[in-house]
């Protein structure tokens, strides 16, 4: 465990739904190692739990995600690779998973999306996909798991030229399965939930198993390996450098 204590993830099971909730407020539920930790913790939990039948994805506070921890970035320390461990895992997990996006998702913060089998956002919320702008290459199989989502172009579309988009423009690229009024998100995804919930839990996890099975899914391993080369790279440039010291002034800066 971090030697630093608090309580990144909290995780709650009733009646076959397990609902993860990113709660690191302070860190704007940023993928730093406490709370990557703590995910991949819970979610190996729950892939050995037989009696929960579809994960729900939340989080709390006004950012759903800031994506890469400005300060690790910084001063990266360790495996490069390890920040994507809580992504790897959600992915994994046997079951259905289902995000519930209330809020802004920032960079790498996207990546928690594109673990899950589908997302549902409150029509508040945006998706901030400006990886170039900071000076990094996307890491992780970003961009396999984007092409998966959306397509080529729609990624291309996204990563080389976009800006920060909404709820309903994410919609109609396919980002986002559904988006809903504010109010009715937890409405909606109880309501999906607890239909997944009442189906038989071997037939989820084959089902499941067999879209897995696609030829993106073998192409993303080898992605992952490819971009960290790449992400590497650009985080030895000096754009990088510039790009997170002004990302980590704004964010400091911020009450």
């Amino acid at each position: 465990m971090s030697a630093e204590v608090r309580t990144a993830v909290r995780v709650r099971v009733r009646d076959r739904v397990a609902e993860v909730t990113l709660v690191d407020v302070g860190r704007r539920n940023s993928c730093n190692p406490v709370l990557v930790e703590q995910l991949v913790r819970v979610c190996d939990e729950l892939r050995h739990d037989r009696s929960v039948h579809v994960v729900v994805l939340r989080a709390e506070g006004p950012v759903f995600s800031a994506g890469g921890d400005v300060d690790s970035l910084l001063e990266p320390a360790g495996d490069p690779t390890a920040v994507y461990a809580g992504f790897a895992a959600l992915a994994a997990l046997p079951v259905p998973v289902l995000a519930a996006v209330h809020a802004p998702v920032i960079g790498a913060g996207v990546n928690f999306l594109l673990a899950c089998d589908a997302v549902v956002a409150a029509r508040s919320a945006t998706f901030d996909i400006r990886f170039l702008d900071v000076g990094i290459h996307p890491g992780g199989g970003y961009l396999t798991r984007m092409q998966e989502r959306i397509g080529r172009q729609g990624t291309a579309a996204l990563i080389l030229f976009g800006d920060v988009v909404t709820a309903e423009e994410a919609q109609g690229c396919g980002l986002v399965w559904r988006c809903v009024a504010d109010e009715e998100l937890g409405t909606v995804v109880g309501g999906l939930a607890a239909r997944v919930a009442g189906r038989d839990r071997e037939l989820l996890r084959r089902t499941k198993a067999t879209l897995a099975l696609g030829p993106a899914m073998t192409v993303g391993r080898t992605a992952a390996e490819v971009e960290q080369i790449a992400q590497g790279w650009s985080q030895r440039q000096p754009a990088y450098l510039a790009g997170v010291e002004r990302l980590r002034a704004r964010v400091h800066r911020s009450p």
